[in-house]
């Protein structure tokens, strides 16, 4: 998944998720290379939860997932994961995943499943943000800024995406300016996708992680390309509250309460167009200054 290709690139993406099962709780997924120098943190935290999804019964469904990552994985190999079933009880079931490259494990994963039951809600309202109508793609941003982006990574920032992202409130990222810690994107996939709630949910998962480092960093004027920075994801939580459809479009509502000691966390709510809240994140990631 290198580069352009005529192929459906969500149908890849899928497929890419689903993983390939190579003996009992033993899983091995593709990398993709997005231009990042390493695989996205966004591709194992959903391929880990494909993983764990594939050992429980149907019944029952994601609620929530807590991961960490220990190491950069290689984009041009495959990664395997093992799944631990710690726990299956009548109404919750409980995984451990561990994604192992080259003999080390690059990222673990805990997930906690639970049959649909019935009770008391209540959410937080959506704020009042325009779009997606009428607001700039991330693909259409790359290419009106293609005259700058590096010539090694111009393919894979201009191709085809599977999902597509509206940011609402961008920056510029070669001549980024401080701005208030909030984002605010529509994303989707470009096309529909099987109606199962286990594929909606690991592509959320793999979705979730784009965006969320940079809001943190959005107060200093900072960003990925910034050549004084090293910046990475460290944890990655996801709580997963109603049902929705990964091919409509979501609102993600991104805020960093916090940024200390080279570590940024941001907590984001994710929305259907009609407010109703579907999924909460958190992450912290390093955002290291470096010393030049």
């Amino acid at each position: 998944m290198n580069g352009c290709s005529d192929k459906n690139v969500l149908e890849e993406l899928i497929r890419l998720l689903e993983l390939e099962k190579i003996e009992i709780n033993i899983f091995r997924g593709e990398s993709q290379d997005l231009g990042f120098g390493s695989v996205f943190g966004g591709q194992v935290i959903g391929q880990a939860l494909s993983a764990a999804s594939r050992t429980v019964d149907s019944s029952l469904h994601a609620h929530s997932l807590h991961g960490y990552f220990m190491r950069a994985g290689d984009a041009t190999n495959p990664i395997v994961y093992t799944v631990d079933r710690i726990r299956d009880g009548k109404s919750f079931a409980t995984r451990r995943v561990l994604a192992v490259q080259h003999g080390r494990a690059i990222f673990s994963l805990s997930a906690s499943f639970q049959i649909i039951e019935q009770g008391h809600e209540h959410q937080d309202a959506m704020p009042d943000i325009e779009g997606p109508e009428g607001i700039e793609s991330e693909l259409e941003m790359a290419r009106r800024f293609s005259d700058r982006i590096p010539s090694e990574i111009l393919d894979k920032l201009t191709c085809k995406k599977p999902i597509e992202i509206r940011v609402v409130n961008p920056i510029n990222p070669f001549e980024p300016k401080a701005m208030l810690p909030e984002k605010y994107v529509w994303f989707r996939a470009i096309d529909k996708i099987p109606d199962d709630t286990a594929t909606h949910q690991y592509m959320l998962a793999y979705a979730s992680d784009f965006h969320l480092v940079g809001t943190a960093l959005y107060p200093h004027g900072k960003t990925f390309w910034s050549s004084d920075m090293q910046v990475a994801s460290l944890d990655h939580s996801i709580w997963f509250h109603r049902e929705f459809q990964m091919d409509d479009w979501l609102l993600y509502v991104m805020k960093s309460p916090n940024a200390a000691r080279a570590r940024g966390l941001s907590i984001g709510s994710i929305y259907t167009r009609n407010g109703v809240l579907v999924a909460t994140v958190a992450q912290e990631g390093l955002m290291r200054h470096l010393k030049k």
